[in-house]
């Protein structure tokens, strides 16, 4: 099969078959983080309310537990602080987790992310701590894991890393259960700038490092977001037993993870059927396998992942899109529009190349769709 592109014709591989396997990985947990599936028919021009297709959104999360991954949930991949309100999210959470028990414990399936972005005037600590603390709750009533996202409303008004101790440590002093602490780097969302109190990655390392050994008990792992490495390798090894290192490195997860790191990943939304079989070739042993499964993903994942990085989720649900898993491709707060058609065409071919559309036919129809939509 074959189909025009921008930039030249191209040659569809044949289709992939990837096995679903019959239970989770056993080396690694593996969260991946899911997007939302907006209504085409809602009002989802930039600055509305989001309005979301439940029914796709749940289904798509039934997908991923199929592939036995676990969700992450309500994070920057389903679009916080990028047009997913208050208002949705906590419905987000409440339905993920309630879908969650079809195939087990939620808490073991599902982790959300609490944040501050409910109370974008928060000025003072105290406020930020009340903030964290309502979207914590929320969370635990539904029985889901929780995440402690990076905070905008903290990154604004913290003057140093006691001010970031003192409110985590107010938080993880009430938690009941082992959290995840995420730390997304400025190229996922430039407010986060400095985030542990200082722009010195070093110096914030310390301090972030500080803050989970005063409270290892109470930190189940943390999600690092910074495409570095080698940073992530030395945070991993500095790391108070027991804690987990869940790589959020869109663009270096195969040797990461290969290496000892767990899994917490935007790209696992779009990968899960080819993730799910290199993880069961990892627990057998065969890296050879490993390796050929997971390296023709990197390119897809680099390329959707490309700068400005926080346009990542266009990619991520245009692949959803082409799958089938929804639709339509449109996306809360208008966001199908931040990448360009030559981007999005280069992503079908990666995907393609990756063994990563499930039906080309389809994929290969819902394309030229959108090139004709565009005078093509």
């Amino acid at each position: 099969m074959r189909i025009a592109l921008p930039g030249g014709e191209h040659v569809l591989r044949e289709p992939v078959t990837w096995v679903r396997p019959r239970s989770p990985a056993r080396n690694r947990t593996v969260y991946a983080a899911a997007h939302v599936v907006a209504d085409p028919l809602g009002d989802n021009t930039p600055g509305s309310r989001a309005a979301v297709d439940w029914d796709a959104t749940l289904r798509f999360r039934h997908h991923l537990w199929s592939h036995g991954l676990r969700v992450a949930d309500a994070m920057d991949t389903a679009q916080r602080n990028m047009g997913l309100d208050w208002a949705a999210t906590r419905e987000l959470i409440r339905r993920s987790a309630t879908e969650a028990k079809a195939f087990g414990d939620p808490a073991a399936l599902v982790a959300c992310g609490a944040g501050t972005d409910q109370a974008p005037e928060a000025r003072t600590l105290r406020e930020v701590v009340a903030a964290y603390a309502e979207q914590i709750e929320t969370v635990r009533d539904a029985g889901a894991g929780v995440v402690v996202m990076a905070s905008r409303q903290l990154a604004s008004i913290a003057r140093g890393p006691e001010d970031y101790h003192r409110v985590y440590g107010e938080l993880l002093s009430q938690t009941d259960r082992p959290v995840i602490l995420h730390w997304l780097g400025e190229m996922f969302d430039p407010l986060l700038a400095g985030y542990w109190g200082s722009r010195d990655v070093a110096e914030a390392t310390a301090s972030f490092l500080a803050l989970i050994h005063d409270h290892a008990a109470r930190v189940d792992g943390v999600k690092v977001s910074l495409l570095d490495a080698e940073h992530e390798i030395g945070l991993r090894e500095a790391l108070p037993e027991g804690v987990r290192l869940y790589t959020g490195d869109d663009f270096n997860y195969p040797a990461l993870i290969r290496s000892g790191s767990h899994a917490l990943l935007g790209i696992f939304d779009a990968i899960a059927p080819a993730a799910a079989s290199a993880l069961q070739a990892l627990d057998a042993g065969d890296l050879g396998r490993y390796d050929e499964i997971m390296d023709p993903t990197v390119p897809l994942s680099r390329k959707i992942f490309e700068a400005p990085t926080y346009n990542y989720k266009t990619g991520i649900v245009f692949l959803a899109w082409l799958n089938g898993h929804q639709d339509a491709f449109s996306m809360v707060n208008g966001a199908q529009a931040a990448r360009s058609l030559p981007h999005l065409a280069e992503v079908f071919r990666l995907a393609d190349r990756a063994g990563l559309l499930a039906d080309p036919e389809l994929a290969v129809f819902r394309m030229r769709s959108l090139l004709a939509v565009n005078g093509l």
